[in-house]
């Protein structure tokens, strides 16, 4: 009998009516760059367990690392049970999972088996590509995860799934020109096959390069190309959120009164993908034991489904979208007693154009690679705040006729999303730091004021 079916056991002979216990074993290499060569490499290896009971309606939760403390855990829980308010709306922690979808790429033996000078030789191979005479400095990360979640309730659920992740990020800076400028370069997937070294260092190399003596944007209305990365960003920290069934439901979104209406234009599609290959969030059943789904969000412009837990879902008298999160870091999931609710790939539909064609269809605009400090500012109304830094280019008559300065947005999401007139067929994987996973390609939307900086 395994740890976990003790402590379950140990639950049921104390009286607690539901006990879950989550129990994930992580190694983590991680390369540290810093001015342009390995500054360090660090391998750790964690293992944590994460209990949940429920009691009378009444929720409580614990954290250990030690293994032999599981019943005193679940104990300790119990005696502190007593003094919580019961959440007379809960009906149920989930059953067997009778049938899982298998996904694709989400394991990788290599990964799982690499070694730190292994790791540091694909770092390396980021530096290299990023090296260019007009290059002062390079910086950045590169993240290999390994895991086993196990999750294991008194309901007779008991689930389990290894998983590995890599991701890697590079900032090229240049003192080249008339002001300092930088590019970024990135990419994450979940096997070594699939991972471009080269691509990340040439795509930072070449945005700052590209960005070497920018002249300034006028103030005024452009039509904006969002790159992917600044597509991500976008998803990540002011649009995912709206989508949330606690948000919608508290009327703190931007879209609460929206439900089943058009909030975009027709070609726009964003769904939550969890079955997709090569997706950092990608899993077979979420951190509660739910079988994740493929859900559309917003379908040719509608919005028609919100993401939600166990918890929020009984709150609002429906059912879990198969949503609960509980997210590790730097990439994976965690022990956190408490799981959130979480989109697990955010994906947009890809269009018909290449960015090349959409730069060609564009007649005063800016090409953005990147966004720095992207907040919302007043989320129910869905008014957002972002910097475009370096990485931006000045478009006239489909041509790029030079590099830009910085400009700030100042922004509302649902008239963003009236007028996006054109959707790339370039979509990639982007992981914002400490964020949300997203697969997106270029956006162009009209209309937007910017402000140089």
């Amino acid at each position: 009998m395994s740890a976990l079916e003790k402590a379950l056991d140990h639950s049921k002979r104390i009286g607690i009516n539901e006990c879950e216990i989550v129990h994930i074993k992580k190694n983590i290499i991680t390369v540290r760059i810093t001015d342009s060569e390995i500054f360090e490499i660090k391998q750790n290896h964690d293992e944590n367990y994460g209990i949940r009971i429920i009691h009378d309606k009444k929720i409580c939760s614990i954290q250990t690392s030690d293994e032999g403390n599981l019943q005193k855990s679940i104990e300790n829980s119990l005696n502190t049970v007593a003094r919580l308010k019961p959440r007379e709306f809960w009906k149920s922690l989930p059953h067997e999972i009778k049938s899982k979808p298998k996904i694709e790429g989400t394991y990788d033996k290599k990964l799982d088996e690499i070694s730190g000078s292994a790791a540091a030789d694909i770092a390396q191979g980021m530096i290299n590509n990023a090296l260019d005479s007009k290059v002062s400095a390079i910086s950045g990360s590169l993240n290999i995860v390994s895991e086993n979640f196990e999750i294991a309730n008194s309901n007779g659920l008991c689930e389990q799934e290894n998983g590995t992740y890599i991701a890697g990020i590079i900032n090229a800076d240049s003192k080249f020109g008339s002001s300092e400028v930088s590019g970024i370069g990135q990419a994450c997937c979940r096997t070594l096959d699939k991972f471009t070294p080269e691509q990340i260092g040439n795509d930072a190399k070449t945005m700052c390069v590209e960005s070497i003596n920018p002249q300034k944007c006028e103030s005024g209305e452009y039509s904006i190309i969002f790159e992917p990365y600044s597509v991500g960003e976008l998803l990540a920290f002011v649009l995912a959120s709206n989508f949330d069934l606690k948000t919608f439901s508290e009327k703190k979104s931007c879209f609460s009164n929206s439900f089943n209406e058009k909030i975009a234009v027709d070609n726009f599609t964003l769904m939550d993908n969890p079955h997709i290959s090569q997706g950092i969030g990608s899993k077979s059943f979420d951190d509660e034991g739910v079988k994740t789904q493929v859900s559309k969000i917003v379908d040719n412009g509608i919005f028609c489904k919100t993401y939600s837990n166990l918890f929020d879902s009984f709150k609002e008298n429906t059912q879990s979208t198969g949503n609960a999160s509980r997210p590790g870091s730097p990439m994976g999931r965690s022990s956190e007693s408490i799981p959130i609710s979480s989109p697990h790939n955010m994906q947009i539909e890809s269009g018909d154009m290449s960015q090349d064609e959409i730069i060609k269809d564009t007649k005063r605009g800016l090409l953005v690679g990147r966004l720095w400090y992207t907040y919302a500012v007043n989320p129910i109304k869905g008014d957002f705040s972002c910097t475009a830094r370096s990485g931006i280019r000045i478009i006239e008559n489909g041509q790029i006729k030079s590099p830009g300065k910085s400009v700030r947005i100042i922004h509302n999401l649902p008239i963003l999303l009236q007028n996006i007139s054109a959707v790339g067929n370039n979509e990639r994987n982007v992981l914002q730091w400490a964020s949300l996973p997203s697969i997106v390609p270029s956006l162009r939307a009209e209309k937007i004021q910017i402000n140089p900086i």
